[in-house]
């Protein structure tokens, strides 16, 4: 094995454990496609009357807008509930979806039809084990926060720039974690789930397959709103790991970064989206 080989497996390694849960174990829903199309199934009904897009992803789009041309044939990875999907059809020539879940695809193709979007097509595949014409390609291909079922991601990635004509363009959200379990971790010692598998994990097995791309940080500020106190504190534990926390010093950390307003607690968590893009190495 020589040295490129050996750095793609480590990396591709480092990338697979990080999909394991806090107990070294894979999660079902990663390995569960019945599972995991009932997760989106669930998750399209309850998101029935809210907006699309979310918040966040309308300031991640106004960053990528310019990175697609109006002749544009693009190809959106893990298109989930059309963040970015209507956007991209509003701007491009053609917009083609691939997602492994078909409540997925059925929820976008109504909402296509709804929206009067006659240019995209769907494709029911997950994306490392999609087989394409060796001729087909695309101007764009362009997936944010797609990644986190994939095993295989040296495949999905190599598959990536191999579709793109013009350019590449994948993302994700990252840290920090919210600040409160920081200071749960730093001030009072209690284990937390900081992230396994972050954007630099997508640069370094970029690198590592002689692909040298560029990467933007996009300040975000995401609110959270909390109708009671009790809510409040249940829903910022989640990620707390040591079993016996006291929750007062839960109310403490989060003192500083709460305000109640109108009724509601109020807590902004400021976060970022790497954007990262390349020209295609054929």
């Amino acid at each position: 094995m020589n040295i490129q080989d050996n750095r793609i497996r480590i990396y591709e390694e480092k990338w697979q454990d990080g999909m394991k849960d806090w107990e070294g174990k894979l999660p079902e829903r990663m390995v569960n496609d019945k599972m995991e199309e009932a997760f989106w199934k669930k998750l399209i009904k309850e998101r029935e009357n809210q907006e699309v897009p979310d918040r966040y992803a309308k300031e991640i789009f106004g960053a990528l807008s310019s990175m697609f041309d109006a002749e544009d044939h693009v190809l959106e990875i893990g298109p989930g509930w059309g963040n970015y999907t209507f956007s991209l059809a509003e701007q491009v020539k053609k917009l083609t979806v691939v997602d492994s879940s078909r409540s997925i695809l059925e929820y976008l193709k109504e909402a296509c039809q709804m929206r009067q979007r006659t240019n995209v097509e769907f494709l029911h595949h997950k994306w490392e084990d999609i087989k394409f014409e060796t001729d087909l390609h695309y101007d764009v291909v362009f997936g944010m926060n797609c990644f986190y079922r994939m095993n295989k991601i040296t495949k999905a990635l190599s598959l990536i720039n191999q579709q793109a004509k013009r350019l590449a363009v994948i993302g994700m959200t990252t840290g920090p974690i919210q600040p409160h379990y920081e200071i749960l971790h730093e001030k009072y010692g209690y284990k937390v789930k900081h992230p396994r598998r972050d954007y630099i994990d997508l640069l370094q097995l970029l690198y590592s397959l002689g692909i040298y791309a560029n990467c933007k940080m996009l300040p975000l500020t995401r609110t959270y709103e909390f109708s009671n106190y009790e809510q409040l504190l249940k829903e910022n534990t989640s990620k707390i790991l040591t079993v016996d926390y006291k929750l007062k010093d839960v109310e403490k950390s989060l003192s500083k970064f709460v305000q109640f307003k109108d009724g509601k607690y109020i807590y902004d968590h400021h976060f970022h989206a790497a954007i990262i893009s390349w020209c295609p190495k054929h």
